[in-house]
This record gives C-alpha cells, structure tokens and sequence, in this order.
C-alpha cells in the first residue's frame, strides 16, 4: 500500500470480516463514576490471541500475492506481534517464523508454536532482531512483517477504530476524546485516522511509558525518536525502543499529544478493569485506562473511550495488581 487513509482501513475491514472478534465496547456506570466522565473500554483483549496484533498482522497478510504468501513470513517479537502474527498465517494456511529472544517466557514461545508458527532465537545481547529476521527471510524466500510502521498493519490495527466509530454511533454518542495505548504507534495511527474521519473534533491522545516518552517527542520534533535504553517496566506491552516514522506522520496529522503512565496506574487500570469490568487486561494493555483513573487527564463531564488493547499478563504481575489496588 502507497498511502494510507480512511478507505485502507475500510478496505482492511472488509478483508478481515468474520476473521477476527468484533471486540465489545463496554461501560459501566460504577467505571464512569470513579473517573468523573463517560467511560467507555474497547475490550481488545478479548481478541483474538489476546490483543488487538491479530488485526494488522492478518490484513497484512490478505493483502500480499498468493506466490508471496505461499512463500511464508517471518516476524520479529518477543509477545503480542509474534502471536497475532502466527495466529494470522494459521488462519490463511501461511508458513510462518517468529524470531523471539532467548530470553522470551517459554509460554509464548509456546503459544506461537500452537498457532503452527516455527520459532527462531537469537541472544539479545550478541544479535539484533531484525538482522536475525531479515536473513530468515532471504535464506527462505519469506517476506518480513513489521510490527507497526507499515500502512497494511496501521489500517488492520484501524479496523478497531471503525468499530468504536459504529459502537458509539449506536449509542448516539460523540466522543470528546480518545486515550490510546502506544508503542510503535501502530494502533494509535490507525485507530485515529478512523475516528477522526467520523469525529474531527475529537482530541487524541496515547499513553506510553513514564520518563520514555519516545512518541510523544516524536510529535514533537516530527522525526521518529528512540528510547537510549528499555524500561524496566510491567507496561512492557508499550514499552518498544522506537517510533515508527509512517505512524507519527499520521499522528502529528491528527494533533495527538502524549502522556506518561507509571506502573502504578498501569496495575490499578489493571485492578479496575477486572473489578468493574469482568475482563483480564495486561498493564500496558490497561495504561490508557489507569491514566484516565489516575485524574492526570481533564475528563470532567466529557464522552470518554480508552482501549484496553491486551490481556495477555503474567498471572504474578496480575496477582499483584489485585493486591495492591
């Protein structure tokens, strides 16, 4: 795909019809209450695979020729990209390898080989991923899917920004502003670009880690940034080392702004989500909720949507949040 916009992401829908979980759009009036707005919670952990990666990896997919998809893919992740990408090639009948670090939970490693996906490590130390990734892919003939900064994966991540359009224009809502979970930016970009198309007055903004804030000075400066060094984080879910330069462009297009999450809020987004709520979300999948909870936001009076964008959480990390919040 050359450009990317609104009827990408339409496209994207109609390719991933009844492939991928139509995620509810929740609310709960206890939730509302507590944050001192109108809240509501697209549950993308309820996706498939537990985050919304299934979304982009499998449009990007659909999209590619049949001798290209033949041929297979390969994908560089330690967590929810590599799972929503073997997810994706299982679906179509795709070889697939996932380059993890040797470091990885076995348990997702494991996951990606359910989903019929070979698994490739490498010592994070010694070798970088996407050297790793990319000689895979020559040696085999694969082709590389990219965990965000493509306009294929930004209009599948934007499908769940379609749906919240429709959610809420069921409930004749309009929403004042949106709070987005934010790594790479794949799912900010993507899901700005639908609701803005619907809602322009819309203010967005995305939620990333405390003190490694790379895409908020991004928008800024209006040149991808990296982060020197990784967090150490339970937010790990957005905790990635760099921008996308294709998100932020399309970020800076819609005047997000950036806020930092501790882990705090992270673990008490992840509390109430499971209180108030009923859904198991991970920190970095409940970053955008625990800020909103936190009162850092001016949400007073205002229609309110944050996405819960994945759930998949140590059962210790998740323990702890019960615990502490």
């Amino acid at each position: 795909m050359s450009e990317f916009n609104i009827q990408a992401i339409r496209q994207a829908a109609s390719r991933l019809q009844g492939r991928v979980v139509r995620t509810p759009l929740l609310e709960s009036p206890m939730l509302s209450e507590r944050a001192g707005c109108r809240l509501f919670v697209k549950a993308e952990a309820l996706q498939l695979t537990g985050s919304f990666k299934i979304r982009g990896a499998l449009n990007k997919i659909l999209s590619m020729d049949e001798a290209a998809r033949g041929a297979g893919i390969v994908a560089f992740s330690a967590g929810n990209h590599g799972q929503g990408v073997a997810a994706a090639a299982r679906t179509v009948g795709c070889p697939a390898v996932i380059v993890m670090p040797n470091t990885a939970p076995r348990i997702k490693m494991n996951n990606c080989r359910w989903w019929g996906a070979e698994v490739v490590t490498y010592d994070p130390q010694t070798e970088d991923r996407v050297e790793v990734a990319e000689g895979v892919a020559r040696l085999r003939g694969m082709t590389v899917v990219p965990p965000f900064d493509d306009y294929d994966i930004m209009a599948g991540q934007g499908t769940c920004g379609l749906e919240i359009v429709e959610q809420l224009n069921d409930l004749h809502v309009t929403p004042d502003m949106i709070v987005i979970n934010c790594s790479g930016g794949g799912l900010a970009s993507g899901v700005s670009e639908a609701v803005k198309d619907a809602f322009p007055d819309t203010k967005i903004l995305i939620a990333e880690v405390l003190g490694y804030e790379k895409v908020a000075r991004s928008l800024v400066t209006g040149i991808p940034q990296s982060n020197p060094s990784v967090p150490k984080t339970v937010l790990d879910g957005i905790a990635g080392p760099t921008a996308g330069e294709k998100t932020v462009a399309v970020l800076r297009r819609h005047q997000a702004k950036g806020i930092g999450v501790s882990d705090e809020d992270g673990l008490a987004g992840v509390a109430a989500a499971f209180k108030m709520l009923k859904i198991v979300v991970e920190p970095g999948g409940a970053a955008a909720l625990g800020t909103v909870l936190a009162g850092k936001i001016d949400v007073a009076g205002k229609n309110v949507v944050v996405i819960a964008s994945g759930g998949n959480v140590d059962p210790a990390v998740f323990s702890l949040a019960l615990e502490r919040c």
